[in-house]
């Protein structure tokens, strides 16, 4: 299995650090590019990515084909407690000025197979690896 961290592989594929939007659009199908082709070599891929705008997740469903969506509905004030980077505080002193769900809109996804809220994460993982093998995926 191959966990491909978008903080990670930006560092490797992208020039825009700045997270403008073009820059987000040309990465997220490199992103989805680079998935295809472990999942093609029978690699399955987890997408540590917060794909804000609907259009990158479905690029990758297409290139992908073999693909669960999991959204983590949680909410915005959520999301700026369990910040681990420090995003949120980064964008509160106009040191970031591009973050999904404050000066970039977040469209959550409009059918994801499955739906966690990540309060339970041994609980969350079930579900996962459940939907992974219903759909013969995993076994």
């Amino acid at each position: 299995m191959a966990v491909l961290e978008s903080d990670v592989v930006r560092k490797a594929f992208a020039s825009d650090h700045e997270y403008k939007t073009e820059g987000r659009d040309t990465f997220y199908r490199q992103l989805a590019y680079v998935g295809s082709l472990l999942v093609k070599h029978g690699v399955p891929v987890i997408f540590d990515a917060t794909a804000n705008r609907r259009a990158y997740r479905d690029w990758a469903r297409r290139e992908i084909g073999r693909f669960v969506e999991v959204y983590v509905d949680v909410t915005l004030e959520t999301c700026m407690a369990r910040d681990p980077k420090g995003i949120y505080r980064s964008a509160a002193v106009g040191q970031a000025t591009n973050v999904p769900g404050l000066q970039s809109p977040y469209e959550p996804p409009e059918a994801p197979e499955v739906v966690i809220q990540g309060a339970n994460p041994e609980f969350d993982a079930r579900r996962i690896i459940e939907k992974l093998v219903e759909k013969g995926y995993v076994k």
